[in-house]
């Protein structure tokens, strides 16, 4: 970050248990960097899909004022290339409705360094989340849950803000995504997710093929399923209103058409 041709105006970084010396080396930074500030926390030492994340980045958000344009929330285990927040806030200017912006995840696989395929490239990976600040206002507290970086994206669509990813940013993730979630307790959670995010039974079941698919794991389509139906029969608390949920079912379907008549 220190190194961008575009620097950021302050950096939170939130230090939460860290085994390895990231309070040193943020206060070596500090002084030379004024502008980047340490926060240490501590949170439940399991790393929930969603929650932990999400707890620590509002630990961050609690550190700023109001005085600022774009808000970004990024992870540790990124290497940006130098002209990134420069090419993003480019990319804001360029258009007063785009509401979010960001390059694309890549992970190293046989010593090339490719993008990341879980999701569409329309979808920006919640590892490297930059909003503006009324479309991150619109959308409210972003949610302590699994399917985080989905939602913000519909609500951003439902209150009329447009989603922009760049291929011209390529933005090296160190660790592959959910590598620090355990399996036996989280393959029923995307499940969950898709029930919360109120896709209905249609569209999970053609996200859940999907999803499994993409990871080369088909034993994880049930098991979404099962996670879906879970949720259905506990009625767990979805993270969108009835009125937001009906227009999220309406822009999947609207997608998934659009590839299919392409």
């Amino acid at each position: 970050m220190v190194k961008q041709s575009f620097l950021p105006s302050k950096i939170v970084v939130v230090n939460d248990q860290s085994t390895d010396s990231t309070p040193n080396i943020v206060q070596k930074f500090i002084e030379d960097h004024p502008f980047i500030h340490l926060k240490n926390t501590t949170s439940s030492e399991a790393h929930q899909p969603g929650s932990k994340v999400i707890n620590a980045f509002n630990t961050g958000l609690a550190e700023l004022d109001e005085n600022y344009d774009l808000i970004c929330k990024f992870d540790a285990d990124l290497i940006f290339p130098e002209n990134y927040l420069k090419t993003i806030v480019e990319i804001f200017k360029k258009d007063p409705k785009i509401g979010m912006a960001a390059g694309h995840c890549t992970i190293k696989k046989n010593g090339e360094w490719i993008i990341e395929n879980l999701t569409d490239k329309d979808h920006i990976r919640g590892a490297l989340k930059a909003y503006r600040k009324g479309c991150f206002k619109e959308i409210g507290e972003l949610k302590a849950a699994m399917g985080w970086d989905t939602v913000d994206e519909l609500l951003a669509q439902f209150h009329g803000w447009t989603i922009e990813t760049t291929e011209k940013l390529h933005v090296k993730h160190l660790k592959p995504t959910g590598a620090n979630y355990n399996t036996k307790a989280s393959r029923y959670k995307q499940g969950k997710a898709f029930y919360r995010l109120g896709y209905g039974l249609l569209i999970t079941t053609i996200a859940s093929a999907k999803l499994a698919t993409l990871k080369n794991d088909l034993s994880l389509f049930p098991a979404y399923l099962k996670g879906y139906f879970q949720a259905k029969k506990t009625n767990e608390t979805l993270l969108v209103s009835k009125e937001e949920a009906k227009f999220i079912r309406a822009l999947r379907w609207k997608k998934m058409k659009a590839k299919v008549f392409k």
